[in-house]
């Protein structure tokens, strides 16, 4: 017996830019807190690349600067509920 499988071709997804690289953003400033909001839930976790769209690069130096501001606090380590 042999069945015949369909093949479905998968669409190769197109990366978009970084929004950082493509607003040509050279630094990420922790003192900027409503843009460092953009890239945490309402829990306090930071997004991941796959979910945000920011290159390697950049995501490391936000990791920093959400840290950064965390320790200040500019931002919550956890949300108030």
């Amino acid at each position: 017996m042999t069945a015949n499988f369909t093949r479905t071709r998968r669409k190769r997804m197109q990366r978009r830019p970084c929004p950082f690289t493509a607003a040509g953003w050279k630094e990420i400033d922790y003192k900027d807190v409503d843009t460092l909001r953009r890239f945490i839930t309402e829990r306090g976790k930071i997004l991941p690349r796959r979910v945000t769209g920011v290159s390697a690069h950049f995501q490391r130096k936000l990791t920093t600067a959400i840290k950064q501001a965390r320790y200040i606090a500019l931002l919550p380590f956890v949300s108030d509920n």
